[in-house]
């Protein structure tokens, strides 16, 4: 399957890179610093250079793809100014649909409620503090994945609270708040790993999950 990875050079999306590669998968990495490029892709993925805001890049991206996967995630620095990621997952899902790829995964916190969960003490927990300490970054996630939920694709928003960069782990939780165990504390290398397999899993198509260890 052709899959175009957005977010493809950071933390969790050059893991995701890897386990996509690994699972047979020809990918399109589209990078916004190709110096952030690992060596160890070589010539297997393909690399497409651009900003967030460049719409025929991010157009020539998408082109030929089976599937989308967004890694993207807000910037922390308290510096930060705009809503670039709200416009540019603008840009992608207008490319998906200009190419007919319906199959997007993306990552979010449990600020943002799966379509069937009430608000629990954890997901109220995890709103509060973006939105009373980092105001533009929530705002930006929530306004990224407003857009992913109404677009009518076949979406998948992969939620987690505290990513590690520790080994895959014996144990991975998966499920909904209020209604499965969940914890706060997951590797990045299962967030991966989770995120890869939903590229050909319709499981859960309209749903967003939450992952822990």
């Amino acid at each position: 399957m052709n899959v175009t990875v957005f977010g493809a050079t950071g933390a969790i999306g050059s893991l995701t890179v890897a386990e996509l590669v690994d699972r047979g998968h020809q990918v399109t990495a589209y990078a916004r610093n190709p110096q952030k490029i690992p060596a160890s892709w070589g010539d297997r993925v393909r690399v497409v250079a651009g900003e967030m805001s460049d719409k025929d890049a991010i157009d020539s991206a998408v082109a030929g793809a089976n599937a989308v996967v967004s890694a993207l995630g807000p910037s922390l620095d308290r510096k930060a100014t705009g809503l670039p990621l709200v416009a540019g997952t603008g840009h992608i899902l207008a490319a998906m649909k200009h190419h007919g790829v319906r199959r997007y995964i993306g990552h979010a916190t449990p600020a943002i409620l799966d379509p069937h969960e009430k608000p629990t003490l954890v997901t109220r927990l995890i709103a509060f503090m973006p939105r009373t300490f980092m105001p533009r970054a929530y705002e930006e996630i929530t306004g990224m994945s407003s857009r992913i939920m109404d677009s009518g694709l076949d979406w998948t928003i992969v939620r987690f609270i505290a990513p590690k960069d520790t080994p895959r782990q014996s144990r991975v939780r998966t499920g909904f708040f209020g209604t499965d165990k969940l914890g706060f504390a997951v590797s990045r290398a299962d967030i991966a790993a989770f995120t890869a397999a939903q590229v050909d899993d319709t499981t859960y198509i309209g749903r967003a999950p939450a992952i822990s260890n």
